[in-house]
């Protein structure tokens, strides 16, 4: 599963439906959910990749804090 928090919408989406598959870098998965979004990769280069132990992502914008 992957979970996709982008400018205040979540999303659940399975890896079938981006496209994605095991071993893909970052980038690949953020052109994969920029075409799903059909939006420019670009609006993703602040976001985030937190691979889960159970092998579920979530795409979300980095966490700054203080």
């Amino acid at each position: 599963m992957v979970h996709i928090r982008f400018e205040g919408r979540s999303l659940d989406i399975t890896e079938t439906q981006l496209g994605i598959t095991t071993g893909m870098s970052d980038v690949a998965v953020k052109e994969q959910v920029s075409r799903h979004l059909d939006i420019n990769t670009n609006r993703l280069s602040a976001y985030v990749i937190d691979r889960r132990p159970s092998g579920d992502l979530i795409i979300r914008p980095e966490a700054v804090y203080g």
